[in-house]
């Protein structure tokens, strides 16, 4: 398998592959990732919260939004814990540890269910600890 660009279709591997690109910064790994036409629920009440429709708008608004709620000069520190599949669904577990633009930590544990079609991400459910995302990221609202 290849780490870059790839035909991989195995949704598991997918999912794992998504997610290390994460962690790596890699986004042209991340962008090839979803499906042109992918959806990612996140849903709460925070600004975040909602369907993002659209691989660019996941990738550069959702996804590429979250940097400028975040000290840029910090790790962003992502680590897989755990990606179970069954057919097109993988549910993937994962820690996301990071520094707050206003400097407090952030340390939350996530998991989401991603459905894979033909090598693609064409879906997310995501589900995080929404309050600490409020408390450490949006503390004005």
């Amino acid at each position: 398998m290849s780490t870059g660009m790839s035909t991989v279709t195995d949704p598991r591997t997918v999912v794992v592959r998504y997610v290390e690109a994460v962690r790596d910064g890699d986004m042209d790994v991340i962008r090839d990732s979803f499906a042109e036409d992918a959806t990612w629920l996140y849903p709460g009440s925070l600004p975040t919260s909602r369907l993002w429709e659209g691989r660019d708008a996941i990738v550069d608004d959702f996804l590429g939004g979250m940097v400028r709620y975040l000290d840029t000069s910090a790790p962003v520190v992502i680590e897989l814990v755990n990606a179970f599949a069954d057919g097109e669904q993988v549910l993937a577990e994962w820690t996301s540890k990071a520094t707050a633009a206003d400097g407090a930590a952030y340390d939350n544990r996530c998991a989401a269910v991603f459905t894979v079609c033909d090598g693609k991400i064409k879906s997310v459910r995501e589900y995080a600890d929404t309050h600490h995302v409020a408390k450490v990221l949006f503390p004005e609202g």
